[in-house]
């Protein structure tokens, strides 16, 4: 007779029940961690993890039978979702398609997203109310593959020397890999084209600043390979990356994590992981939970790009 499955397990989260199927399915080999461990992590996170996705099209890093079996990449909710989750539709006109995305609202949607083998969540820097208008500036510090850690770490520094002569607050976190990536509240009065121009505007301050240590050069053959590229093109329409607090579908299960400034110095990106990071949020709670209450409003940064004639190099969408 055939091994029978593991007892599902049913949670109760805020007013919904979620029935956690497979619970003790090995999703992180290296570790041991299985579904239900990532289940667990994510309750330990719930306020940080539904502030990072509350009201944004979402996307899913969804990996069926655990890393082993390969992730898949899911805009569409995934079938068989109870009544209650919520969804956003949005159109994707390079394929002339539309597709109901998962739309955050409270923990029980992200432990529903999990049963079904959610690992990464992906959201929008737009929300459900106005999907084409962002009110999330994303700089995504995205080192190549032989820039070593202490010049990401350097160039945060620049990074936040010109947030503070803007008077913006950059809100920093892990990227769960290699990187960082730093957040700023914006107000939803402009385009992804204009975001995008802002970001490389700002990204290409950075350069000026400190031209050893950062490209902007868009195509990856022109990159010096121990540099750290300043990706604005995160900022484009459906270019999403991991959520603060969301785990990452790697071996060591690092998560993205929000670091405070004074931090950066001191941290690197393996301190991190489903393992470490609830006691740190047991510690220190949601520690972006104020960006909502400090918007930037972009205006200098599209002047910046008016006085140097900085625009799009290259039809980014078709690259």
């Amino acid at each position: 007779m055939a091994k029978s499955a593991t007892p599902a397990v049913e949670l109760a989260v805020g007013e919904h029940t979620v029935r956690v199927s497979n619970p003790d399915r090995v999703y992180f080999p290296e570790l041991g961690a299985t579904k239900l461990d990532l289940v667990q992590y994510y309750l330990s996170v719930g306020d940080g993890i539904v502030n990072a996705l509350r009201d944004r099209p979402c996307m899913l890093h969804r990996f069926p039978k655990g890393l082993p079996g390969g992730k898949v990449h899911q805009k569409r909710l995934p079938g068989g979702a109870p009544d209650w989750i919520s969804t956003v539709r949005v159109y994707f006109p390079r394929y002339g398609r539309h597709a109901d995305e998962l739309c955050v609202q409270e923990l029980a949607d992200v432990i529903w997203a999990v049963q079904m083998s959610t690992v990464e969540f992906h959201p929008w820097n737009s929300r459900a109310s106005d999907t084409e208008s962002p009110d999330e500036w994303r700089i995504d510090l995205d080192p190549m593959p032989e820039c070593p850690w202490l010049r990401v770490q350097r160039v945060a520094g620049v990074v936040h020397e010109i947030l503070d002569e803007l008077g913006a607050a950059g809100w920093p976190k892990t990227s769960g890999g290699s990187g960082l990536h730093v957040y700023v509240r914006i107000a939803p009065e402009y385009g992804f084209k204009q975001v995008r121009r802002a970001a490389l505007a700002f990204a290409r301050e950075v350069e000026r600043r400190a031209p050893d240590d950062v490209t902007t050069a868009w195509w990856r053959r022109d990159r010096d390979p121990a540099q750290l590229f300043v990706d604005y093109n995160q900022n484009a329409r459906d270019h999403t990356i991991a959520a603060a607090y969301s785990v990452r579908g790697v071996p060591a299960a690092t998560v993205s994590t929000p670091v405070r400034w004074t931090e950066i110095d001191d941290i690197h990106p393996r301190d991190f992981t489903i393992e470490t990071v609830p006691a740190r949020y047991a510690e220190l709670g949601d520690i972006q939970a104020g960006m909502d209450g400090a918007v930037f409003d972009i205006a200098p940064l599209l002047e910046l790009a008016d006085r140097h004639a900085i625009d799009e190099p290259v039809d980014l969408d078709e690259s």
